[in-house]
Formats: structure tokens, sequence, C-alpha cells
């Protein structure tokens, strides 16, 4: 049994796995950088330290630290989350030597999957559907020329090594590979420490779809429905839900088994999604991602399973509980990424003080977020701020009632995403289920910056709090009696560990 964790990430997931955790009575120990100090998950936990300066590298990225930390604050198990070192084998390999577990797959089965290359040999042995292409990585921009010509163009220049968009790059004719490789090469270099490409075919148009796998100790491996996340740019989902408007019962069944297979091929434990493009009823494998993802929530939402909590039962050796058969699929549920970036601006990141926040409430809606009022959004970490999500009878009612949730949901103080989301779900192509990946550069008229309700009220919010704040700048001083001078908020519960 896990009777203590260390959260080793920050943000609304970081106050998932907290929540998750209290509920099985395990005590949380969060950790925080220095501008995290007064941020919801070291509020929320039981406990909490400091691991560094504000640059990702310099605290949650230093495994060392976060190992050093659970042993002193007595923590039996780290859990990852998503991004920062949740798919680093060499981080679950060192907390596994520590003595520690690592919620999540076995350092051997992140290595084998985090490599693309490796990936996709195992899948293509384990007959899992693969995009035509390269099982190898070139080793020059020659090479990468003489594969493209032999695979056919257009094609796809992918990073062994990485994963979200980096070092990719799409080429349609002969005159473009060079070029396309020393980009994406020099790219995976700078973001995985892996500078090794390949090349695959370019599938037009495709919709994204992923499988929700989960593995436990004793050989047993699931799948949990699909969930479409077509709506992206730059190759980073924007919208995902479960389940996919277009898949049969037939296709679903078929990907499941699939997906359930390139799990077993690398005898998969915990949380993971097995990702792939889908185009007219075929489906080639994309990539596994051996976490838990972003988009979670939609499929417990349909299936009535907490995954978070499945992730704690594995971890302490437990079996699933559960067969294929036992999974139902009810409703649908929509999730939408409010981001701090501005979406007519290029979705350039955006950065200030969170001055007002208004939080949709109501029948069906979920709000995983991790920003609070008058918390400074910076640059040094992802533009991720909350995730609203909706559940409904039928996809169309969830369309509308995220639409609502939407235009309750007001953020003051950065740009956001959700001005952007909001338009999407009036959308004709998008309220019919008509997706592939291009669906945003296919839809530019979505992109322009008109001011809608939403806007309107938000700039004239902002408007009244600077000027309220000018006015209290300028106000006499006022002098504190010796009972008011020192606020006790939290002075003796706080969970902050400053001599650490």
């Amino acid at each position: 049994m896990i009777r203590s964790v260390l959260v080793a990430n920050r943000g609304e997931i970081a106050l998932r796995i907290i929540r998750a955790a209290r509920e099985r009575g395990i005590r949380s120990v969060a950790v925080y950088s220095a501008p995290d100090r007064m941020a919801p998950h070291v509020l929320e936990a039981d406990e909490a330290y400091p691991i560094g300066p504000a640059p990702a590298s310099e605290s949650y990225l230093r495994g060392d630290v976060l190992i050093d930390v659970a042993k002193r604050a007595g923590a039996e198990a780290i859990h990852p989350g998503y991004g920062f070192l949740s798919e680093r084998a060499g981080f679950a390999r060192a907390v596994e030597e520590a003595g520690l577990c690592f919620i999540g797959p076995t350092a051997d089965t992140i290595a084998a999957m985090g490599d693309k290359t490796e990936a996709r040999r195992r899948m293509a042995a384990a007959g899992v559907p693969i995009v035509p292409g390269m099982t190898d990585a070139v080793v020059d921009a020659a090479a990468a020329r003489r594969a493209a010509q032999e695979i056919g163009y257009p094609v796809l220049l992918k990073a062994s090594a990485g994963g979200g968009g980096k070092g990719m790059r799409v080429v349609r004719e002969p005159s473009g590979v060079e070029r396309a490789y020393d980009a994406a090469s020099r790219e995976a270099l700078t973001a995985f420490g892996d500078g090794r490409v390949y090349l695959e075919r370019y599938v037009e148009r495709p919709r994204h779809i992923e499988i929700q796998v989960f593995g436990d100790a004793h050989g047993n491996v699931v799948h949990l429905g699909e969930r479409e996340c077509s709506v992206q740019r730059r190759h980073q989902k924007l919208i995902e839900e479960a389940p996919s408007p277009v898949l049969t019962p037939a296709e679903r069944e078929a990907m499941g088994t699939a997906a359930v297979r390139a799990a077993a091929a690398v005898d998969y434990r915990g949380a993971g999604t097995v990702e792939f493009l889908y185009r007219g009823g075929e489906f080639f494998f994309l990539e596994m991602n051996t976490r838990l993802q972003v988009e979670h929530p939609v499929t417990e939402l349909v299936t009535g399973i907490d995954l978070v909590d499945l992730q704690f039962r594995v971890a302490s050796g437990e079996p699933l509980g559960f067969a294929r058969a036992d999974v139902r699929m009810t409703g649908h549920a929509i999730e939408c990424r409010i981001t701090s970036e501005d979406p007519y601006g290029g979705f350039l990141p955006s950065t200030g003080r969170i001055s007002h926040l208004e939080i949709p409430a109501g029948p069906g809606v979920r709000w995983d977020g991790g920003i609070q009022r008058g918390q400074e959004i910076t640059l040094h970490y992802d533009p991720l701020l909350a995730k609203l999500i909706v559940s409904a009878p039928n996809r169309a009612t969830a369309v509308t009632r995220m639409a609502r949730a939407l235009d309750e949901l007001l953020v003051v103080g950065v740009e956001t995403s959700a001005s952007y989301l909001r338009s999407v779900m009036d959308e004709p192509d998008f309220r019919a289920g008509d997706l592939s990946i291009a669906y945003v550069e296919e839809h530019p008229d979505l992109l322009r910056a008109d001011l809608g309700e939403q806007e309107l009220v938000a700039a004239a919010l902002a408007g009244a709090l600077l000027e309220e704040e000018h006015r209290e700048r300028h106000r006499a001083p006022r002098i504190a009696s010796s009972q008011t001078g020192m606020s006790a908020w939290r002075a003796a519960a706080g969970p902050w560990r400053e001599d650490e």
C-alpha cells in the first residue's frame, strides 16, 4: 500500500493527483519553484517543499532534487503527472533504484516507446499497423532524400526521440528535403538532446484518434475506448472528446485490439495512450504516450473510471479488477484546453497577473484548473492554465453545453484560448463532427479577433480593475494596529517546509 506520494509536477495535474491521493488516504507532498510558492497545488498538499528558482531546468526537471525531497519527506512513491520528467526513462529508473515506487510504466517500457523508430519496429513485429516508412533514422540530408524518393511524396520527417510536434517537417517535393532535414534535426536536438530523424509517408488530412490503455503487474491489459483529438494547431491539441464521432463499433474494437496488442508488446503497466492516424476506415500507429494524458477526463466521464485512482491501485500491486467487457462508454464528453495564448496573434504566449477569474458551473461541467486570482503567469512553464470539460447524453448536447460553459468563463489579466474555442463550438463542420488535424488551418475565419460579448465584458472589467488599483495606490496609508498588523493566515497550518 502506498501511504505517501510526492507529486513531481505543478498546476492543474498536480492538483488532480493530490485530490485523488486524499480520497485514498494517501499523504501528498508537493514541490514548488520560487514563483509557485503560493500556487493552488502547494496550498492543497499536505506538505510542500521548495526545489529551486523559476526555470524548469533548475527546479521541476531536477530529478536528483525531487528524489532527495521524496526521501526526506518520507514519501514512498513519486507521481510524475505529464510533461516534465514523466516520460524520462532515466528518471523512472533512478526513482526505482532509490527504493521508491514510480507511478507509471517501467523504465524499459518508457525507453522502448520513447524512441519512435524502435517503437515502429516493435509495433510492426506485434502486428500493429504503422504508417509506411522507415524503422531506422537517416544519417544525413542525402540519405533523407533517397528515403523520401523510395517512400514517395509527400513525406513527414520526424524526430526519433521526440513528440508533441517538435522536430517534424512535411516535405512535398525533393527540393525541400535538405532544408527540412536540417530544421527538423536541429529542433529535435534542442528539444530532446537527440537530433536523429526518420521519414514516413505523410497522411493527408487524417483524424487523430487515440486509445486509452491500462495494464497491471499481473499481465492484464485492457482498453477504455477512444478519444478524438483532431482539433490541433502545430500538433498541439486544443479540443478532445470521447467517443469519436466517426468510429463505428467495429472500428472501435479493431483499433482497441491493436492498442492492447501494442501495450502487451512492451509489458505495459499503468496508464498509457496509443495514438493513431485514421482516414477512411484505415488507421496507423502514430506513437505511444507512456503516461497519463492531459485529456484523460473525457474518458473518465464516459466510462465512470477514475484513472488517477486506478494508477495508484496498479502501482500498489493490485490487479485491474475488470475486463474489457466490463467497460461501458455512456454519453459524450468534450474537453477544451484553456491556455495562456493569444489565438489572434499566432497563439503566442501571454503573460500577466490574473486579476479576475470566474469559473463555469452547472450540470455536466467540470473544471480542472491550476490557477487562482492574483496569480502571475510567466513564460517559464507550459501555457496550459486549466481544462474545461463537459459531459452530456449525446454529442450535440455536449457541444451546446461547452458553448454555455465557455460563455461563463472569464479570465482577466492574460490572453487565453477561450474565445477561439467558443467560436469553434458554433462552427458547422465542428458541430457536424467533420474533423481532421488540418481543422485550424482550414478554418482561418475563426482566427479573426472579433470581440464577442465575453470579450467586451472582460475588457470592461479589466478597465474597472485597473482604475480601482490606481485609486488604491493613491489612497493615504493607514496605520495597522498591533492586532491587525500581521496576517495569521495559515501561519501554523501552512504546508511549507522552509527549513528544507
